[in-house]
């Protein structure tokens, strides 16, 4: 190898490097029906932004992530939840159960359709109604299974 190639090969290895350094991938574990194509209908139809928070990469099937650090987790083919009495919420026709986790951070599982979505929701970083309101337009693709909540709230405008 000339001597040229070898500073252009470790250039480009040098920027390869720089570049992985700089992007951020979130780790997570993908959910036992991640695999279901339903699941990559909804994944191809998330917004890159959330309010100010960007997508950022993850490494797992069906999996997304917004904001640095995440402010909102999301997972494609969560067990379907059954009857509850968590508050449920409606965001364009599609239902959300709501259950509060600690420090002001949400679990929301979409109910009434098959597979499920479940979003982890930092409201301190982020605004809960935008999220659904993004979110909800992606996974109207989910097919509807059984009713949806009984008395959905409306959210707040």
């Amino acid at each position: 190898m000339t001597r040229t190639r070898r500073i252009l090969a470790c250039a480009a290895l040098a920027a390869t490097l720089a570049l992985a350094g700089c992007s951020t991938t979130v780790s997570l574990t993908p959910a036992d029906d991640a695999n279901n194509p339903h699941c990559a209908d909804v994944m191809v139809r998330l917004p890159g932004t959330i309010s100010t928070s960007d997508r950022v990469w993850t490494d797992a099937q069906a999996t997304a992530s917004w904001g640095t650090p995440s402010a909102v987790i999301l997972a494609c083919g969560v067990a379907v939840p059954g009857p509850t009495t968590l508050k449920c919420v409606s965001f364009h026709g599609v239902d959300w159960i709501i259950q509060p986790e600690k420090d002001n951070t949400y679990r929301v599982t979409t109910f009434g359709r098959k597979p499920a979505v479940q979003l982890l929701i930092d409201t301190r970083k982020i605004d809960s109604n935008a999220v659904l309101s993004a979110v909800s337009l992606a996974a109207t693709t989910l097919p509807q299974h059984g009713d949806g909540c009984t008395a959905p709230e409306t959210p707040a405008s």
